[in-house]
């Protein structure tokens, strides 16, 4: 009862200033309610951390448990580095626990990779499937590409050798990730690309596809000096040919092809050269119907020239008749014996 009355007494700047002591004593209560364990945490694994550090993490909406527990990791394998920048690359979409095991994998493999390299990776490795991780376990441990990528559904890369033989090869690539040229580096796609094209210019360059099949090294040799991984986030180690086959005689079907088509050529212009001479000889037809028709009409003709000559007194009844007769006698001797003019044939009497 003392006391109430006593705090009844007191100024109304002393209640204020009493209110202000008990709500930051529970602010503090609640901070390290919050960030006691992982502060503690912190301390004894040798990796230090402020409240003031904390708090700004859970202001900033980054989990203080993820980044703080990194650092812990970080530091454990000889790693410098803050929670400023784990925070940092957190927010700007990486992910901090890839960054820090490439860290230490490269520290353990001898690799010269600083921080700031590795948070560029994991970011331009982001939202392909692949990680920081990944690119420096390649680097430390070669990997093997196919060639072609079964994914792609080829089986082989062929090539056409100058006998026109098809040469179908397979190639396995060694290869290892290079951090320098990693961020903006060609992927995988483009060395299976490259490789592909060198091999099929080193078949295409063969004389005969046997010389091939005797020495299939010689493509590996051809296509590692063509520097084919510059500018690619990869180094090359080696090409190997896994396997040779023979594939079909491109060269001959093309010639059966040609002559096939020469074929249609020549009968296209026979063809053309027939309907020219249908075209004459039906020309010719209607001039002979032509000529039939003044024959014809130059007949019609004779008996008004004759009828003309009776009234004129030029043609008697005799010269009528001795021509009539040897009318009748000239169609008899064509129907018997041919077309000559006298009824044989080539124009001869017949007995001649």
């Amino acid at each position: 009862m003392n006391v109430m009355l006593a705090l009844f007494d007191m100024q109304p700047l002393t209640l204020g200033l009493l209110g202000l002591l008990l709500v930051a004593a529970l602010v503090v209560a609640v901070l390290i309610f919050n960030f006691f364990f992982i502060w503690v945490r912190a301390l004894f694994s040798g990796a230090k951390v402020t409240f003031t550090e904390l708090i700004a993490l859970r202001l900033r909406n980054v989990p203080v448990g993820l980044v703080v527990d990194t650092r812990i990791t970080a530091v454990k394998s000889g790693l410098d580095v803050t929670i400023d920048d784990l925070s940092t690359h957190y927010l700007a979409g990486g992910n901090i626990e890839m960054v820090v095991l490439a860290l230490i994998a490269a520290k353990k493999a001898g690799i010269h990779l600083i921080y700031d390299r590795a948070c560029a990776i994991d970011l331009a490795t982001k939202g392909t499937g692949k990680t920081v991780y990944e690119a420096v376990k390649t680097s430390v441990n070669p990997k093997v590409i196919d060639c072609p990528n079964p994914a792609s559904g080829k089986t082989t890369i062929d090539g056409v050798a100058k006998d026109g033989i098809v040469v179908k090869a397979k190639a396995r690539v060694t290869v290892r990730t290079n951090l320098d040229r990693f961020v903006g580096g060609a992927t995988e796609e483009t060395i299976i690309a490259r490789v592909g094209e060198g091999i099929v210019t080193t078949i295409g360059s063969a004389n005969s596809y046997k010389d091939v099949l005797e020495s299939p090294d010689r493509i590996s040799k051809t296509v590692l000096d063509k520097a084919l991984d510059a500018n690619t986030a990869f180094e090359i180690l080696s090409i190997d040919i896994a396997d040779v086959d023979v594939g079909e005689n491109v060269g001959a079907k093309l010639q059966a092809e040609q002559a096939e088509a020469n074929k249609l050529i020549a009968q296209a212009q026979a063809e053309i050269r027939r309907a020219a001479a249908v075209a004459v000889e039906q020309e010719m037809t209607a001039r002979v119907a032509e000529m039939r028709a003044r024959v014809v009409e130059a007949e019609a003709q004779v008996p008004q020239a004759m009828a003309e000559a009776f009234r004129q007194g030029n043609l008697g009844i005799m010269d009528y008749y001795r021509m009539k007769n040897i009318q009748a006698d000239t169609g008899m001797r064509e129907s018997i014996g041919g077309s000559g003019p006298t009824g044989a044939p080539g124009g001869k009497p017949p007995g001649s």
